[in-house]
C-alpha cells in the first residue's frame, strides 16, 4: 500500500448565486472562466494547480447530477482521465460528499490522503500552495485532520473563521490547534477578528487520510455514516458517472464536513495558507482580485468608458456605455443586465431568491443551455412558436425523439446534418432545410469533422424542453 498517495476531492455542487447573471443553477461559477491569467474554468484550475505534487492520482468529483455533462467534457477537454464522478440527486452539503469520497478511495485497498477542494477558488501563488500542501502530507500521514486558513487582510463577512490556539512547531509554514469555528460574522465582529490576529479565514481545504475521515464520522456522526454507507452501496454506474442512491442520499443530514466532524474532533489542526487565496464569492472579491487600469476598472468586452473609476463593467454582447460612475459593477448577458454598488454585492444571492420565488426563468438559466451533444441558444420567441440556434459537436447526436405538441423546421447554417426521420435518412448541408411533423421520431447527427450549426424554428401549443419523448440514447438519458 502506498501511503502517500494524494487523491483530490473536487467538489462541484454549488451555484455561486452571487455571481448572478453570469452564475446561475444551469451554469454555475465553477466551470465559468474568470480568472484573467488562464483561459480555464475554475473547475479545470482546480486540479491543473495540483499538477506536480508528488503522488498525485485521478480525481474524484462530486456534482450534481445536472451538470454531469459539463463537468465531463471540461475535464475532457485538459485530458484528465479516469476520474470518478459522483452524481448527486440534490445537495446535502460537504459533509456526505466527502464521506462518500472516502468510501470509493479506500474501495481497493489504498488508504490516500483526500485533498478536499472547492471547485470555484482563486489561488494565485501556485509553487507556494503546493509546497503547503506538501507540508500538510507530514501531519495527515500522522493521522491528523488538515484544514488550511488564510490570514485576514480586512474584514469580510463572506468567509467563515477558524479561530485558533498554540502553535504546534516552528517551522516556516505555521501550524496551530483549533480553538472554535465561527460562522461568517457581522461587520463589527470581522474587525474584532482581524485585529486579534488569532483568527483565519476558512478556506474551505482539507486533507486527511481517507480511514481517519471515515473512522471521525463514524464516531462523531453516526447517522451521516449510515446512510452514507447504504447510499455507496447502491449506487449505480450510468455510462462514465456514478449515481448517488436518491432513496437514502435523501436521508443524509445536510451539514457541512466543518460542523459534522471538524467543530468535534481532537484531532484537527489549521496550517497557515498564505498563497492569494480568495473564494472569489462575489462581484467585488472579483474585482479586488483581478488586475485594473490606471482608473482601477475593469472592462471586459465590448466597453466604452468615460470618467469611470472602480468598477467592474462586462458586455458579453452587447456595446456597454459607462459615462461618469465609480463603484459600481455593470454585467450584460444576452438575457439580463445587472447594475449594482460594489459594496452591496452580498445582495445579489437575494435577487436571485426573489427571482426564482416569482418564477423568472433568468433566475436560474441562460439563454444558452449546454447538453452532452452541444449547445442551444434561444434567439427569438412568443406564444405558439420559438426560434432556437443548434450547435451540435462532430460525431454527436441527439436522441432519437418524438413531440406530441411541437414541429420542428431545421435550416442548415454551417456544416453537414444527418437527420433520421421515421426510420429514412438524409444528409442536409448548407442551406438545405426539412421539416419534423408533429409526433414523427425523429434524430440530428453531426457526421462531419467541424461543428453543424442549424436554425431550429419551433412551432406549436407547448414549447417546454419537457415535450421530449426518448427512444434511444447514446448519452443514457430517460429524462431531461
Amino acid at each position: 500500500m502506498n501511503k502517500n498517495l494524494v487523491q483530490p476531492v473536487i467538489l462541484c455542487g454549488g451555484i455561486g448565486s452571487r455571481l448572478w447573471p453570469l452564475s446561475r443553477t444551469s451554469y454555475p461559477k465553477q466551470f465559468l472562466s474568470l480568472n484573467q491569467n488562464s483561459n480555464n474554468t475554475f473547475l479545470q484550475e482546480t486540479y491543473q494547480r495540483l499538477v506536480g505534487i508528488d503522488g498525485l492520482i485521478q480525481p474524484i468529483i462530486v456534482c450534481n447530477e445536472m451538470h454531469r455533462f459539463i463537468v465531463a467534457e471540461q475535464l475532457r477537454e485538459k485530458d484528465i482521465k479516469k476520474s470518478t464522478i459522483f452524481l448527486e440527486p440534490e445537495g446535502r452539503n460537504t459533509a456526505p460528499a466527502v464521506l462518500i469520497a472516502a468510501l470509493k478511495a479506500i474501495e481497493k485497498g489504498d488508504d490516500p490522503n483526500l485533498l478536499v477542494l472547492s471547485a470555484d477558488h482563486l489561488i494565485k501563488d501556485i509553487p507556494k500552495f503546493q509546497n503547503v500542501i506538501k507540508y500538510g502530507l507530514k501531519y495527515s500521514l500522522e493521522g491528523k485532520l488538515v484544514t488550511f486558513g488564510v490570514y485576514p487582510n480586512k474584514p469580510e463577512i463572506g468567509y467563515g473563521y477558524i479561530k485558533v490556539d498554540s502553535q504546534i512547531d516552528n517551522e516556516d509554514i505555521q501550524a496551530f490547534s483549533i480553538s472554535s469555528f465561527v460562522e461568517k460574522p457581522d461587520l463589527e465582529t470581522a474587525k474584532t477578528f482581524v485585529s486579534s490576529q488569532n483568527y483565519f479565514w476558512n478556506s474551505g481545504i482539507f486533507l486527511f487520510k481517507a480511514s481517519a475521515i471515515i473512522n471521525e464520522m463514524k464516531t462523531l456522526c453516526p447517522e451521516i455514516y449510515k446512510f452514507c454507507l447504504e447510499t455507496y452501496k447502491y449506487c449505480t454506474k450510468d455510462l462514465d458517472f456514478l449515481r448517488l442512491d436518491k432513496k437514502y442520499f435523501s436521508n443524509c443530514p445536510n451539514i457541512s464536513i466543518d460542523k459534522a466532524v471538524m467543530e468535534k474532533t481532537n484531532l484537527g489542526i489549521v496550517i497557515s495558507m498564505n498563497v492569494g487565496w480568495s473564494d472569489v464569492g462575489n462581484w467585488s472579491s472579483l474585482w479586488q482580485e483581478s488586475r485594473k487600469d490606471n482608473d482601477g476598472n475593469i472592462l471586459i468586452g465590448k466597453v466604452i468608458n468615460k470618467s469611470v473609476s472602480n468598477s467592474y463593467i462586462m458586455s458579453n454582447h452587447r456595446l456597454v456605455v459607462g459615462l461618469g460612475l465609480e463603484d459600481l459593477v455593470i454585467i450584460e448577458t444576452n438575457d439580463a443586465v445587472l447594475v449594482a454598488n460594489k459594496e452591496k454585492s452580498q445582495d445579489i444571492k437575494g435577487i436571485v431568491s426573489f427571482l426564482q420565488e416569482k418564477k423568472f426563468t433568468e433566475g436560474d438559466t441562460h439563454k444558452k443551455v449546454f447538453r452532452p451533444w452541444g449547445s442551444y441558444l434561444s434567439i427569438a420567441e412568443d406564444e405558439g412558436w420559438q426560434v432556437k440556434r443548434i450547435n451540435v459537436n462532430p460525431g454527436a447526436s441527439l436522441s432519437l425523439q418524438r413531440h406530441k405538441f411541437r414541429t420542428e423546421h431545421w435550416i442548415v447554417v454551417s456544416g453537414t446534418a444527418k437527420v433520421e426521420l421515421e426510420g429514412g435518412e438524409r444528409l442536409l448541408r448548407e442551406n438545405e432545410s426539412t421539416f419534423i411533423p408533429l409526433g414523427f421520431k425523429h434524430r440530428l447527427s453531426n457526421p462531419g469533422e467541424y461543428p453543424l450549426i442549424l436554425i431550429e424554428v419551433q412551432s406549436g401549443s407547448y414549447l417546454g424542453e419537457d415535450d421530449i419523448e426518448r427512444f434511444e440514447d447514446k448519452y443514457g438519458r430517460s429524462k431531461l
